[in-house]
């Protein structure tokens, strides 16, 4: 990915983005290469296009294979990052052709089903959203009970296994999800078609009917079926009727108060249990027509996200369980108990900073800390709620406590949410690993599909586990890039000498990574990086990060510059054993995780997603 420059009389492509985490073995030039000159025509690539290059090859020049716009315009920069890091942005033809051909045969004939197509149904998902994989019915029962049926769509019956399609989305393993686009593991004509769950279509579906007493799940039957959606619901809209805001209709309005009774009860339930509790705000980018981001706005965590989350952890729970009865193959998640030393680390994290923490018993075993885990994100979330600060620092300590959940066929439980046993059934549109839960379920019940073989899944979870980290990392390196186009043209707008209010969230020997600017919703807007040498004691410093796990250092020392009454001096800056608080030497400065502070831009790195950060005073 390059941009096109003149160089005297030939055109050269000068590389825009550096290197990215483990790309170690795909060769790439970072120096200007000499490029075939654009062709003519309305389509010609331009100097200063962002443009697609094929390397040199055979003494023949390098050449560009396409424009993708102007590296000045967010949804073209994101196009070009994302074909940097190596997604196709487009299907081989045989794929596409046996989506729609798939689509067209499950149109046709969608073989033995149950009908639900009465049965009152609804979906909930973004306002943003184009691609439903699940959808939900309930009733009460009239022992006080509750019947919920979670609706997923059904895409084992579209894609065969072995077929074009299945090798593709298995190849592509997960869809990937940036600001104002998607590389989704499969084609338009099933991830936004066929195979999505819209309102009054009929579709195929897979469905996990449970009867709730309580909290609890007495009794639960899967089976293919064939639903009508009556209603797309927002999260938004849903809120509005949770607070009064809003009437809820006919015929929807029954099951989603039934729907909603059951959730805060396995919501208690899991609290009890001591399950994780880390609240978080995602950034949603609003685009103009022309390509520009206009806005950010704040997509926090709500009652109507925690309805859907329960009822599709309880759905997976529910399939998880009886494929560990049958003892049929499948692709498990696994999220393995925390190390008791890590935990131990994170006591004294938490109280190097004061915030209080329940006892830790010794000697802590595996068990004991994931248990004691559970409890310090309820304390984290409390102590925040109280002081006002601190979430996202606090929050980000007790994430980077846990080790990686990853796909196994091998269950190991799932410590985060103190599961037994746990897979991903509940969206096959988007992620491999649900297909084969899919295809392992129907082969239980009777549905006409066949599990994976038990000798292939073992490679096959630690290949849709690499996907999916890479996924991770494309996605925020994406919204870095598009929070770096708002600032870019918030500090035009308001001049480069704005000030921002900000939180500390991250610290290494080298300075202080902050999270700062209010988007809509609430959301911390901004991210930067506060160096130490740019510090004047013995100005205070707090800030906040969630996103930059990878980023808390050992104990070290760093020179910063202080203002002193007769001239400019120089301070040594530490870092303490526990990396939550860098300390000047001379003056006693601190600046600790969570804590306030004023800052303003130095530079924004734009095509990197990099902010320098100055103090404010």
């Amino acid at each position: 990915m390059a941009v096109l420059e003149r160089g005297g009389r030939f055109l050269t492509a000068e590389p825009l983005f550096p290197p990215a985490p483990g790309d170690g073995d795909r060769p790439r030039s970072r120096s200007a290469i000499t490029v075939r000159p654009e062709r003519s025509g309305p389509r010609a690539a331009r100097v200063g296009d962002l443009v697609l290059v094929a390397p040199p090859a055979r003494a023949q020049p390098a050449r560009v294979i396409r424009s993708l716009g102007r590296p000045d315009v967010a949804r073209d920069l994101l196009e070009g990052l994302m074909l940097d890091r190596g997604l196709a942005r487009r299907f081989p033809a045989d794929v596409e052709r046996d989506a729609k051909q798939a689509a067209e045969r499950v149109l046709a004939d969608p073989g033995p089903r149950t009908d639900l197509r009465e049965l009152p149904t609804f979906t909930i998902d973004p306002a943003s959203a184009r691609d439903f994989d699940d959808a939900v019915s309930a009733q009460a029962l009239e022992d006080g009970a509750a019947r919920v049926w979670v609706h997923i769509a059904d895409v084992a019956a579209h894609m065969r296994e072995g077929s074009p399609l299945d090798r593709e989305a298995r190849l592509r393993a997960t869809s990937v999800y940036v600001p104002g686009a998607v590389e989704p593991m499969l084609p338009h004509a099933l991830s936004s078609e066929a195979c999505s769950l819209r309102p009054g279509v009929d579709r195929a579906a897979v469905t996990a009917e449970l009867e709730f007493e309580g909290d609890r799940v007495r009794r639960s039957v899967f089976y293919r079926s064939l639903i009508r959606s009556d209603a797309r619901l927002d999260y938004e809209q849903v809120d509005r009727i949770f607070d009064g805001r809003e009437q809820a209709a006919e015929p929807w309005a029954e099951p989603l108060r039934v729907a909603r009774r059951v959730a805060r009860a396995l919501a208690e339930r899991r609290e009890r249990a001591g399950a994780l509790v880390i609240d978080s705000v995602e950034p949603e980018f609003e685009f103009d027509p022309d390509g520009h981001i206009t806005a950010i706005r704040g997509r926090a965590q709500t009652e109507s996200h925690r309805l859907i989350e329960h009822l599709m952890i309880a759905a997976n729970e529910a399939v998880a369980e009886l494929l560990a009865a049958r003892s049929v193959p499948c692709l498990y998640r696994v999220h393995e108990r925390p190390d008791p030393e890590r935990v131990l680390r994170l006591v004294e994290q938490l109280a190097s900073l004061k915030v209080p923490t329940p006892p830790v018993p010794d000697p802590l075993s595996s068990t004991q800390a994931a248990d004691l885990l559970g409890a310090i994100s309820v304390a984290v979330e409390r102590h925040a709620e109280r002081t006002g600060s601190g979430r996202i620092a606090l929050g980000a300590l007790v994430l980077r406590s846990l080790k990686q959940a990853y796909y196994s066929p091998q269950n190991m439980g799932h410590a985060g949410l103190h599961s037994r046993r746990y897979c991903h059934f509940t969206s096959p549109i988007r992620r491999y690993p649900d297909v084969v839960c899919h295809r392992a379920l129907l082969s239980a019940v009777g549905g006409g599909e066949h599990a994976h073989r038990a000798s292939e899944l073992i490679e096959l979870g630690a290949w849709t586990s690499e996907r999916e980290r890479g996924a991770m990392l494309i996605e925020r390196d994406a919204d870095d890039v598009a929070r770096c186009f708002v600032l870019e043209r918030l500090l035009f707008e308001e001049g480069p000498d704005r000030t921002f209010d900000g939180e500390v969230t991250g610290l290494i020997s080298a300075g202080a990574f902050v999270s700062f600017g209010t988007g809509e919703g609430g959301a911390q807007a901004f991210e930067g990086m506060l160096p130490v040498r740019r510090l004047r004691a013995p100005a205070p410093a707090r800030t906040r990060s969630g996103r930059r796990e990878d980023r808390d250092g050992g104990r070290g020392r760093a020179q910063g510059r202080e203002r002193g009454g007769a001239g400019e001096g120089r301070e040594w800056w530490e870092l303490n054993e526990q990396g939550t608080v860098l300390r000047g030497e001379r003056s006693g400065a601190a600046i600790a995780l969570g804590e306030p502070i004023e800052v303003r831009v130095a530079r924004v790195d734009t095509v990197r997603g990099r902010v320098d950060l100055l103090p404010a005073g």
